[in-house]
């Protein structure tokens, strides 16, 4: 039995986790989960896994929870240092990093550190810090497992080929709400607008890069680090009804592809049981239902985060973390209706311009530049 700490327990990918773990009660049991604001989840969560500790985001919320749980043999912490006594714990022998945005990056870190194996759904952890990561991940001996469909789908497609096989990385990307709506009218989108995302149900700030395609510019950075491949060998096509995850080219012209209805539950179950497989309840593809399968190059006139995204794997070093700092910021701008959907990358294409990119040797250097970035890109917005 394989015992879990899920960072993140509230959020659609510790959800759908906790469906998979419900569902193979005799493969996975739950030592510790995290959340933030979602109380009322979490304790339902709690009562069903009975976890050994649950981590919320402060002390108020932690003696609310405690007050609810009375009787509870769960151990209720908060704030950073409950994170990373979750990601530690000494039962788990693999945690799920699920945590949204540059927040999972610590306690990530520590499970590393610890000697945990990873299932990586955080793809900031390897945007912000991806070299000093996959150095530790080395060095302690341990698995990253990537969870992100398009990942898990480079992942699955590179069993049993040679690193130096591989011509290129194919990265799929639906094109997200706004794929085919008129240029001008992207400055007048609504909230509502963008997180009608076509194919995937996700959380309200990935949903968000999706519709800028800042999301696919992450995952080319963390596809970098995580298959060693320079960003100049990592392409992304736009396939609008998302049933090819992603693609690796191979020198010989052969193309190996993984295909699957849009589901997460299927790449965090294979992160979870690698090198096996279980039921998921996935839907089964039915090809012969398709009607279709349609490929094309991204624009960057539309999609100006993609752009921004390769200019920052380009120039490296302290660059992306800038990148991702300004993104998580400005996005959260949008969604609380202080600036049009238009503005996102041209807040953050001003935010790097302001910074020098320059070496990060630690993950204290990282959190400083991160924190450079939000307050730079609140000053600019006028809300610092």
């Amino acid at each position: 039995m394989k015992k879990l700490s899920i960072l993140g327990s509230t959020g659609s990918i510790g959800v759908s986790t906790l469906e998979i773990v419900a569902a193979h009660p005799e493969r996975f049991q739950v030592v510790a989960l995290t959340a933030g604001n979602n109380l009322e989840l979490l304790q339902s969560q709690i009562e069903r896994f009975s976890p050994r500790l649950a981590v919320v985001l402060n002390e108020q919320a932690a003696r609310k929870l405690r007050a609810s749980l009375a009787g509870s043999k769960t151990e209720i912490l908060h704030g950073v240092p409950g994170l990373i006594a979750a990601a530690t714990i000494a039962e788990a022998e693999m945690v799920v990093a699920a945590i949204v945005g540059a927040a999972g990056l610590v306690p990530t870190a520590a499970a590393i550190e610890a000697g945990k194996d990873v299932a990586l759904a955080n793809k900031e952890t390897l945007v912000t810090a991806g070299h000093l990561i996959m150095a530790m991940v080395r060095d302690r001996g341990i698995r990253l497992y990537p969870v992100d469909s398009e990942h898990s789908a480079v992942f699955q497609s590179l069993q049993g080929h040679r690193e130096k096989d591989v011509k290129r990385i194919i990265l799929t990307a639906s094109g997200g709400p706004f794929l085919n709506l008129p240029l001008a009218r992207l400055e007048e989108v609504s909230i509502t607008d963008a997180l009608n995302h076509p194919n995937w149900s996700m959380g309200q700030k990935i949903t968000i890069d999706s519709a800028t395609m800042m999301n696919k510019g992450l995952e080319v950075i963390e596809a970098r680090w995580l298959f060693n491949t320079p960003g100049e060998r990592i392409a992304v096509n736009i396939h609008p009804q998302s049933i090819i995850h992603s693609m690796v080219e191979y020198v010989d012209g052969c193309v190996m592809a993984q295909l699957g209805v849009p589901d997460m539950k299927a790449p965090i179950a294979y992160a979870l049981t690698y090198p096996g497989r279980v039921p998921t309840g996935v839907k089964p593809l039915d090809l012969t239902a398709l009607s279709g399968l349609t490929f094309e190059n991204p624009d960057y006139a539309r999609f100006p985060a993609l752009k921004l995204a390769y200019r920052a794997l380009e120039e490296g070093e302290s660059m992306p973390t800038v990148l991702n700092a300004a993104n998580e910021v400005a996005v959260e701008a949008f969604l609380t209706g202080r600036i049009s959907f238009a503005r996102i990358p041209r807040i953050i294409e001003t935010v790097m311009e302001y910074h020098q990119s320059h070496a990060l040797a630690t993950i204290e250097e990282v959190l400083y530049v991160d924190r450079w970035g939000r307050e730079k890109t609140r000053e600019l917005l006028g809300t610092a």
